[in-house]
């Protein structure tokens, strides 16, 4: 099954943006264009960035069979860590790789090797590299034949990631869509396979990546994993079939709808949320206006769950103070109390209707 992957990009005898590619492209497009407008329009949209990015990491966790509850993830990201399941834990590792992965993307302008290496180790909780060793293959999960054979060699498994990044950065000299780019450059970094394990899950933060750094997306919020957790055994079997029959076009297609299908469902949900928070501010402003403070309106939409240290904290209020607004926000409805342990937990309800 093993054979030399070809460097990137794909030889010129390909064909990669046949009419329907560019017709579902467009269409791709204008959703990310909606979506993007939209966060824009939320005067905080950083908030977002919380509550969208653990909806990511669920389900591109999830692929990889790490599952974990909306209820449980939420109620981890407030709760003590040490309670929080292995499942729960990796998810949130996810997420703040994501960030991570924004971040060095936003301060350096560009994505290096060892970036690629910084967000799979908070990834793995472990900085092993690139494979080292050679024996891995991918297998079928219910037959346990291997399927395909990544590249072996150390030193070809660095060269094909250098040759990556470099067309990832790459808009001029490959003059395809940005978003097909992306497509191509998935099927190439999971058939390098450079890791022991994370691979997919760190694929699918370089997607992001790629649609940030080429102005398609400013902050992590597309739940791009959630098309294809709807539809994993035809992600793989996408993937598998441009290894065996160079099915490109199909491939392709699959990676744009999902970008389409996933754009326009986090639309929706933006949508709900700043309709949500708009209807919450109303209400704080009129029948509460010596409790509202944006910073706790934020607090609320920050923290699907949250507790008593977290509104001290963001809203530089005491102890006292702080126990007198979650009551008050209690008996408004706007939140219920929910105890976890020794600590009490303050959920926003509708928030989580809408994530769920």
């Amino acid at each position: 099954m093993s054979a030399s992957l070809p460097f990137l990009p794909p030889d010129s005898t390909i064909v990669l943006e046949t009419t329907e590619v560019l017709r579902q492209a467009v269409r791709a497009h204008r959703s990310l264009a909606e979506l993007k407008g939209a966060v824009t329009a939320i005067p905080n949209a950083a908030i977002l960035v919380n509550t969208l990015a653990l909806q990511e990491a669920r389900d591109s966790s999830a692929i990889e069979n790490i599952v974990t509850t909306q209820d449980e993830l939420y109620r981890s990201e407030s709760d003590d860590a040490m309670n929080a399941t292995g499942a729960a834990k990796e998810v949130h590792r996810y997420a703040q790789a994501l960030h991570l992965g924004f971040d060095l993307l936003k301060r350096n302008g560009m994505l290096r090797t060892d970036d690629i290496l910084a967000i799979h180790e908070v990834l793995c909780r472990t900085r092993m590299g690139f494979r080292k060793l050679p024996g891995t293959v991918l297998m079928n999960s219910v037959t346990n034949q291997v399927v395909y054979e990544p590249p072996q060699d150390p030193a070809e498994i660095e060269r094909l990631i250098s040759n990556f990044l470099d067309w990832f950065h790459e808009s001029e000299r490959w003059n395809v869509d940005p978003l097909v780019q992306m497509a191509v450059l998935h099927y190439q970094f999971e058939s390098i396979h450079p890791f022991y394990d994370g691979n997919g899950r760190t694929g699918r933060i370089l997607n992001l990546l790629h649609m940030s750094l080429h102005g398609l997306l400013d902050l992590p919020v597309l739940y791009l994993s959630q098309a294809i957790v709807r539809r994993k055994d035809d992600y793989y079997r996408h993937l598998q079939a441009v290894r065996e029959h160079g099915a490109w076009e199909e491939w392709i297609l699959y990676m744009l709808g999902a970008v389409e299908s996933t754009a326009r469902n986090t639309l929706q949900t933006v949508n709900a949320i700043r309709s949500l928070m708009s209807d919450v501010k109303h209400r704080l402003r009129t029948e509460q206006p010596k409790i509202y403070s944006q910073e706790l309106l934020n607090n609320l939409f920050r923290h699907p769950y949250t507790r008593l240290e977290f509104v001290m904290d963001d809203c530089t209020i005491s102890r006292p103070t702080a126990i007198r607004y979650l009551a008050i926000l209690e008996l408004m409805g706007i939140i219920s109390k929910v105890k976890v342990g020794r600590s009490n937990l303050y959920v926003n309800n509708d928030l989580v209707k809408i994530l769920t």
